[in-house]
Parts: structure tokens; C-alpha cells; sequence
């Protein structure tokens, strides 16, 4: 299935509070390791969203599930980027929070410390086939896959796009999550999807095989479009079991890598709603993500600063 140039975006994902705790070199255990620390929005999905219509898709949407601590505070963070939140708060469990360790140096990577909260408490009560009226592509974070709840959100969300032919993507979201899951049981909870977006290491994990381009191969056997983020090695995009491109990467001097792989997607989605062609909108994910490791946090600038182009 394919979605026609323009319409909706529908993201459904968490929506977390980040603390980004940015430190040089390894932590000190058991005493004080100096940092730079910050409170972020971030979330896979509500930065998927955020990055999509920063790269130009005029209307997106996320649903997700917050608690009453911080509902107000991520509803403005969606909407000054550009996002029309559909938020459901939650009365018994806060807002999920992650703690993100950031090394400075020159690989910025990072360390997650994640409580889910009320995120994985979004359920198919919370859903409703007219959550995708006008929408052209539905999009889930593979965190939903991670809970009993969230996992019959997506199976209902599924069965309602493919009743209306929207096309689903989705990405794998964490190596550590999907481990717990298992392989075998992942695939075959995603097997109706179109697009499937996943890390080199989730691509490497899902399938067994120590080489991404293999993983990619085999994956799109299973899915009818397969794309592998590498971070500095680009992208791979696979179809029917074949890699019919490598994408390069473009070069950035990184500060903090949380939220590159959400860049990519977000920028990918906004360009495939565009009519791009699957190659060219793996090239325009790469310039998000470039954009993403250059600055801290998740999400693309707010409507204040300074836009740079991803297209």
C-alpha cells in the first residue's frame, strides 16, 4: 500500500520526560561526576512527531498517554513544534521519565534509565477508528509493544488501518525492550505493517544475522519496506529481501545522540507524505538526523529558533 502526496500523519507513541545529564568521560561510582543537567520533553514518538513537522508535513498528530503532573507542560511542547497533541492523562500513574546519561565526548553516546509511567498504560480504550479520519499514514512506536495494554492498542489500530488502506510504519524503539520480547514474538506482532524502521543493532537482533545489510535483507521478507538507520554509516533501505540502496550519512560534529534515530523517522514520513520515493526520503532522515546528534535533547527547534532546512 502506498499514501498519495499530502494528508495527515497520526503518530501514537510515548511521551516522556526527559533529564539529560550530559558528563565527560566515565561516571565516578560512588561519588560525584560533574554534569550539565536539563529537563526535555522527549518521547520516541513525540519526537517522531515533532521531527516530521518540523521537515514540512502541515498536519500531524500524536496520541499518547501522560500523567496530571505534566499534561500541560508536553501539550505545549507538541504544539509550539507543530504537533496537535491527543493526549490522554492518566489519573494513577505519572508521566514516564527517562534519565539520559550523555557522554561529551566525541561519540556523545548515551545511557537510558527508563520509567515507562503512564505511557505504556495507553490501551485500546483510548483508541478509536476515527482517530484516523483524514489521516495518510498512521505511524506506532515499538514501545507500545512492550506492555499487554499497549500491545491491543496496536492490534486495534492496526485492523482499523488496514480496514481505511492506511499504510502503518513502525519503529523497534530499544534493543534492551525488544530482548525481553523476543524475536520470533515481535515479528509476528508486526507483521501487518508496511514500513518497518529499525537501528542496525535491532535489525541485527531481530534476525540473528552479525551484518545489517544482511539483517535488512531478511528483514524485508517479512516486511515490504525495511530501512536500517547506521548512524554514521547512513542508512539501508531493503525490499523483498533485496538492499536496493545505501544512503550516506551527512556529517555532523555531535553534541548528543537521543532522538537521532527519532530525527531520521520523522524526517522519512514527512518526505514519503510528500510523494518522495523511499531512497530520497532515507537521504532527507539523514540530514535530520545529522541535525539531531548536533544539538541536546530530542526534538527538532521550536517555532522560535532558527530553522534549518532537512529537505
Amino acid at each position: 500500500m502506498t499514501a498519495g502526496p499530502g494528508g495527515a500523519l497520526l503518530v501514537v507513541g510515548d511521551v516522556i520526560t526527559d533529564v539529560v545529564a550530559r558528563h565527560r568521560g566515565p561516571l565516578a561510582v560512588g561519588t560525584d561526576t560533574a554534569a550539565s543537567i536539563l529537563r526535555l520533553p522527549g518521547g520516541a514518538g513525540a519526537n517522531v512527531a515533532c521531527w516530521a513537522a518540523y521537515s514540512g508535513c502541515g498536519d500531524v498528530r500524536l496520541l499518547g498517554r501522560v500523567g496530571a503532573d505534566a499534561a500541560h507542560w508536553h501539550a505545549r511542547e507538541l504544539e509550539a513544534r507543530g504537533v496537535r497533541p491527543l493526549l490522554v492523562v492518566d489519573a494513577d500513574a505519572p508521566t514516564g521519565t527517562v534519565i539520559c546519561l550523555v557522554d561529551t565526548g566525541a561519540a556523545a553516546e548515551r545511557t537510558f534509565l527508563a520509567d515507562s509511567g503512564a505511557s505504556l498504560r495507553l490501551g485500546p480504550g483510548d483508541w478509536s477508528d476515527a482517530l484516523l479520519d483524514g489521516v495518510a499514514r498512521l505511524h506506532l512506536s515499538g514501545y507500545l509493544l512492550f506492555s499487554a495494554a499497549s500491545r491491543a492498542l496496536v492490534a486495534a489500530a492496526l485492523a482499523g488501518a488496514h480496514a481505511r488502506g492506511v499504510p502503518v510504519s513502525l519503529d523497534p524503539a530499544s534493543e534492551g525492550f525488544l530482548t525481553g520480547l523476543g524475536p520470533e514474538r515481535f515479528l509476528r506482532l508486526v507483521g501487518a505493517v508496511d514500513v518497518l524502521l529499525p537501528s542496525g543493532g535491532e535489525a541485527c537482533l531481530l534476525t540473528g544475522r552479525p551484518d545489517p545489510a544482511q539483517a535488512a535483507a531478511e528483514l524485508s521478507r517479512h516486511v515490504p519496506l525495511v530501512v536500517v538507520t547506521q548512524g554514521a554509516q547512513g542508512a539501508l533501505v531493503a525490499r523483498s529481501g533485496v538492499v536496493c540502496a545505501r544512503v550516506p550519512a551527512v556529517r555532523a560534529v555531535a553534541r548528543d545522540s537521543t532522538g537521532a534515530g527519532d530525527a531520521f523517522t520523522g524526517a522519512f514520513l514527512a518526505a514519503l507524505l510528500a510523494g518522495a520515493g523511499p531512497e530520497d526520503a532515507a537521504a532527507r532522515g539523514c540530514r535530520a538526523g545529522a541535525m539531531a546528534v548536533a544539538r541536546v535533547g530530542g526534538r527538532p527547534p521550536a517555532g522560535g529558533e532558527r530553522r534549518e532546512a532537512v529537505g
